[in-house]
Protein backbone atom coordinates (compact mmCIF):
# COMPACT_ATOMS: atom_id res chain seq x y z
CA UNK A 1 0.00 0.00 0.00
CA UNK A 2 1.01 3.81 -0.67
CA UNK A 3 2.03 5.14 3.02
CA UNK A 4 3.01 8.78 3.66
CA UNK A 5 6.66 8.61 5.99
CA UNK A 6 8.13 11.98 7.81
CA UNK A 7 11.66 11.77 9.16
CA UNK A 8 12.91 14.02 11.72
CA UNK A 9 16.32 15.61 11.23
CA UNK A 10 18.90 18.31 11.37
CA UNK A 11 19.08 18.50 7.60
CA UNK A 12 16.99 17.96 4.03
CA UNK A 13 17.28 13.84 3.61
CA UNK A 14 15.95 14.08 -0.23
CA UNK A 15 17.97 10.62 -0.84
CA UNK A 16 17.92 7.83 2.05
CA UNK A 17 20.90 6.11 1.46
CA UNK A 18 21.02 2.45 2.33
CA UNK A 19 23.62 1.01 4.20
CA UNK A 20 23.74 4.31 6.13
CA UNK A 21 22.63 4.54 10.02
CA UNK A 22 23.84 3.88 13.08
CA UNK A 23 24.21 0.43 14.12
CA UNK A 24 23.01 0.90 17.91
CA UNK A 25 19.82 2.44 16.79
CA UNK A 26 16.82 0.61 18.07
CA UNK A 27 16.33 -1.83 14.68
CA UNK A 28 20.33 -1.43 13.53
CA UNK A 29 21.07 0.39 10.77
CA UNK A 30 18.45 1.71 8.40
CA UNK A 31 16.25 4.47 7.80
CA UNK A 32 13.82 5.41 10.71
CA UNK A 33 10.72 7.17 9.77
CA UNK A 34 7.30 7.88 11.42
CA UNK A 35 3.54 8.16 9.80
CA UNK A 36 2.70 11.06 12.07
CA UNK A 37 4.08 14.33 11.08
CA UNK A 38 3.80 16.05 14.65
CA UNK A 39 6.39 13.34 15.83
CA UNK A 40 9.04 13.61 13.23
CA UNK A 41 8.83 17.61 13.88
CA UNK A 42 9.50 16.94 17.45
CA UNK A 43 11.97 14.11 16.78
CA UNK A 44 13.80 16.84 14.92
CA UNK A 45 14.92 19.26 16.43
CA UNK A 46 17.33 19.43 20.20
CA UNK A 47 17.11 22.90 22.55
CA UNK A 48 19.65 24.67 20.30
CA UNK A 49 19.43 23.48 17.25
CA UNK A 50 15.83 23.76 13.93
CA UNK A 51 15.41 20.79 12.09
CA UNK A 52 13.70 19.57 8.84
CA UNK A 53 10.26 17.01 8.45
CA UNK A 54 11.38 15.41 4.95
CA UNK A 55 8.33 13.93 3.51
CA UNK A 56 8.27 11.12 1.45
CA UNK A 57 5.72 8.41 -0.05
CA UNK A 58 6.22 4.67 -0.70
CA UNK A 59 4.80 1.53 -2.57
CA UNK A 60 5.34 -1.12 0.11
CA UNK A 61 2.74 -3.67 -1.36
CA UNK A 62 5.15 -6.98 -1.88
CA UNK A 63 7.64 -6.09 0.61
CA UNK A 64 8.42 -8.40 3.71
CA UNK A 65 7.77 -6.41 6.55
CA UNK A 66 7.88 -7.37 10.43
CA UNK A 67 5.46 -5.53 12.53
CA UNK A 68 6.52 -6.40 15.78
CA UNK A 69 3.12 -4.46 17.85
CA UNK A 70 1.02 -7.16 15.97
CA UNK A 71 -0.46 -10.28 18.12
CA UNK A 72 2.30 -12.76 16.99
CA UNK A 73 4.86 -10.82 19.19
CA UNK A 74 4.65 -9.64 22.95
CA UNK A 75 6.73 -6.77 24.32
CA UNK A 76 9.46 -9.08 25.02
CA UNK A 77 10.18 -9.57 21.50
CA UNK A 78 9.84 -6.19 20.98
CA UNK A 79 12.68 -5.80 24.24
CA UNK A 80 15.02 -8.57 22.60
CA UNK A 81 15.73 -6.32 19.09
CA UNK A 82 16.65 -3.65 21.27
CA UNK A 83 18.92 -5.67 23.28
CA UNK A 84 20.81 -6.71 20.72
CA UNK A 85 21.30 -3.32 19.15
CA UNK A 86 21.23 -0.60 21.98
CA UNK A 87 23.64 0.07 24.51
CA UNK A 88 21.70 -0.72 28.28
CA UNK A 89 23.36 -0.26 31.45
CA UNK A 90 22.66 -3.11 33.32
CA UNK A 91 25.26 -3.44 36.50
CA UNK A 92 22.81 -5.84 38.24
CA UNK A 93 22.96 -9.60 38.19
CA UNK A 94 19.49 -9.94 37.72
CA UNK A 95 19.32 -7.25 34.44
CA UNK A 96 22.13 -9.31 32.90
CA UNK A 97 20.72 -12.56 33.29
CA UNK A 98 17.43 -11.01 31.79
CA UNK A 99 18.77 -9.58 29.00
CA UNK A 100 20.70 -13.33 28.06
CA UNK A 101 17.36 -15.20 28.45
CA UNK A 102 15.01 -12.62 26.56
CA UNK A 103 17.93 -12.78 24.12
CA UNK A 104 17.82 -16.47 23.65
CA UNK A 105 14.13 -17.03 23.73
CA UNK A 106 12.73 -14.28 22.26
CA UNK A 107 14.91 -13.10 19.15
CA UNK A 108 13.63 -12.50 15.94
CA UNK A 109 15.42 -12.77 12.77
CA UNK A 110 14.83 -9.39 11.63
CA UNK A 111 18.01 -9.74 8.86
CA UNK A 112 14.65 -11.27 6.44
CA UNK A 113 13.11 -8.39 6.25
CA UNK A 114 12.86 -4.97 4.23
CA UNK A 115 10.51 -3.06 6.67
CA UNK A 116 10.10 -2.72 10.39
CA UNK A 117 7.55 -1.24 12.59
CA UNK A 118 7.40 -0.86 16.52
CA UNK A 119 7.38 1.13 19.17
CA UNK A 120 10.32 3.83 19.93
CA UNK A 121 12.93 3.61 22.35
CA UNK A 122 13.10 7.53 23.11
CA UNK A 123 14.25 8.24 26.78
CA UNK A 124 11.09 6.87 28.19
CA UNK A 125 10.41 3.68 26.49
CA UNK A 126 14.27 2.82 27.47
CA UNK A 127 13.76 3.47 31.01
CA UNK A 128 10.34 1.78 31.25
CA UNK A 129 12.44 -1.63 29.72
CA UNK A 130 15.20 -1.05 32.28
CA UNK A 131 12.99 -1.26 34.97
CA UNK A 132 11.21 -4.15 33.80
CA UNK A 133 15.10 -5.74 33.28
CA UNK A 134 15.95 -4.55 36.84
CA UNK A 135 12.65 -6.31 38.35
CA UNK A 136 11.20 -3.13 39.14
CA UNK A 137 7.59 -3.37 37.36
CA UNK A 138 6.05 -6.04 36.01
CA UNK A 139 5.62 -7.79 32.43
CA UNK A 140 1.96 -5.92 32.61
CA UNK A 141 3.15 -2.49 33.43
CA UNK A 142 5.44 -2.87 30.71
CA UNK A 143 2.93 -3.11 28.63
CA UNK A 144 0.75 -0.64 29.83
CA UNK A 145 3.60 1.46 29.65
CA UNK A 146 4.62 1.12 25.92
CA UNK A 147 1.48 3.41 25.78
CA UNK A 148 1.64 6.00 27.51
CA UNK A 149 2.40 9.48 26.39
CA UNK A 150 1.57 8.63 22.61
CA UNK A 151 5.28 8.58 22.26
CA UNK A 152 4.44 7.02 19.00
CA UNK A 153 5.70 4.03 16.35
CA UNK A 154 8.47 4.12 14.18
CA UNK A 155 8.51 2.58 10.49
CA UNK A 156 12.37 1.47 9.55
CA UNK A 157 14.11 0.65 6.14
CA UNK A 158 15.79 -2.07 6.42
CA UNK A 159 16.60 -3.79 2.92
CA UNK A 160 18.11 -1.91 -0.28
CA UNK A 161 13.95 -2.97 -2.10
CA UNK A 162 12.69 -1.18 0.35
CA UNK A 163 15.11 2.19 -0.04
CA UNK A 164 14.32 1.44 -3.84
CA UNK A 165 10.73 2.33 -3.13
CA UNK A 166 11.16 5.80 -1.02
CA UNK A 167 10.31 8.71 -3.04
CA UNK A 168 11.03 12.22 -1.45
CA UNK A 169 8.26 14.42 -1.76
CA UNK A 170 9.60 17.92 0.56
CA UNK A 171 10.09 18.78 4.26
CA UNK A 172 9.03 21.71 5.91
CA UNK A 173 11.22 23.61 8.57
CA UNK A 174 11.02 22.82 11.60
CA UNK A 175 11.40 25.50 14.57
CA UNK A 176 13.05 24.48 17.66
CA UNK A 177 11.31 27.33 19.91
CA UNK A 178 7.87 25.57 18.88
CA UNK A 179 8.43 22.09 18.58
CA UNK A 180 11.23 21.43 21.58
CA UNK A 181 8.62 22.17 24.34
CA UNK A 182 6.17 20.14 22.49
CA UNK A 183 8.38 17.46 22.50
CA UNK A 184 9.21 17.74 26.04
CA UNK A 185 5.86 18.09 27.21
CA UNK A 186 5.08 14.74 25.43
CA UNK A 187 7.90 12.98 26.90
CA UNK A 188 6.70 14.16 30.54
CA UNK A 189 3.33 13.22 30.04
CA UNK A 190 4.44 9.53 29.34
CA UNK A 191 7.12 9.79 32.25
CA UNK A 192 4.18 11.34 34.67
CA UNK A 193 1.95 8.49 33.73
CA UNK A 194 3.75 5.83 34.19
CA UNK A 195 4.93 6.96 37.84
CA UNK A 196 1.40 8.16 38.48
CA UNK A 197 -0.54 4.96 37.15
CA UNK A 198 2.41 1.79 36.43
CA UNK A 199 5.32 2.16 38.92
CA UNK A 200 3.61 1.75 42.10
CA UNK A 201 0.61 0.03 41.15
CA UNK A 202 1.41 -3.78 41.14
CA UNK A 203 -1.13 -6.44 40.58
CA UNK A 204 -2.13 -9.70 42.34
CA UNK A 205 -1.08 -11.92 39.34
CA UNK A 206 1.85 -10.10 37.95
CA UNK A 207 4.23 -11.62 36.44
CA UNK A 208 7.85 -9.91 37.09
CA UNK A 209 11.35 -11.03 35.46
CA UNK A 210 12.58 -13.33 38.07
CA UNK A 211 9.19 -15.67 37.62
CA UNK A 212 9.95 -15.27 34.42
CA UNK A 213 13.60 -16.53 34.39
CA UNK A 214 12.55 -19.32 37.00
CA UNK A 215 9.60 -20.68 35.47
CA UNK A 216 11.55 -20.65 31.92
CA UNK A 217 8.62 -18.72 30.58
CA UNK A 218 8.39 -19.24 26.56
CA UNK A 219 6.30 -16.83 24.09
CA UNK A 220 3.77 -19.43 23.91
CA UNK A 221 3.01 -18.80 27.46
CA UNK A 222 -0.78 -17.73 27.56
CA UNK A 223 0.29 -15.01 30.31
CA UNK A 224 2.54 -12.94 27.81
Amino acid sequence: MNRKLFHGSADIVSSPEFGKGRPNNDYGSGFYCTENIDLAREWAVLRDRDGYANCYEIDDKDLNILDLSDTDYCVLHWLSVLLQNRTFSLTAPLAEEAREYIVRNFSVDISKYDIITGYRADDSYFSFAQDFLNGTISYRQLSNAMHLGKLGMQYVLKSSRAFERIVFTGFEKVLSEVWYEKKMIRDTTARNEYLNAERYRRQRGDLFIVQILDEEIKPDDSRL
